[in-house]
């Protein structure tokens, strides 16, 4: 069974809790680490949590949401091995998938309704990276 790791702060809460039950329907099975109330929370806590399970190997895959999907990208992409993408549109999700080898989506809950996050999610599950030529520009992004 497919597995995924998700995440969000209070601003992406009702929309994080929207896409988990979609995933569920799809499948997919689904560690949620919070937060789970709209009490305001920091996001970098929940982007480290979802993005430290990446890094260590115990999820290949994770979903962040906050207010703009920035800073749960920013904070997850502290993390070796992490390639998180803030996309608005499923064409850049798909791409981030197959050509940059992503691993983590973040999304905006105030920049994306829940039916146009619902085809992003789409997008980018529904891609695999290519490798290739792009296996060997995805290597060059971890520094030396």
């Amino acid at each position: 069974m497919a597995r995924i790791i998700l995440g969000a702060d209070h601003a992406g809460l009702a929309l994080k809790d929207a896409l988990a039950a979609r995933l569920r329907d799809r499948g997919w099975d689904v560690d949620d680490v919070g937060t789970e109330t709209p009490e305001s929370v920091d996001y970098p806590d929940f982007g480290h949590r979802v993005a430290r399970a990446i890094a260590s190997g115990e999820h290949t895959l994770g979903l962040l949401v906050c207010g703009s999907g920035v800073g749960m990208s920013i904070s997850a992409n502290r993390h070796p091995g992490v390639r998180a993408v803030v996309c608005s549109e499923p064409y850049s999700a798909q791409m981030a998938r197959a050509h940059n080898d992503a691993n983590v989506l973040c999304l905006g809950a105030r920049v994306v309704g829940p039916g146009l996050a619902e085809s992003i999610l789409d997008a980018f599950l529904d891609s695999e990276f290519e490798g290739g030529r792009h296996a060997r520009r995805v290597g060059k992004i971890e520094p030396e």
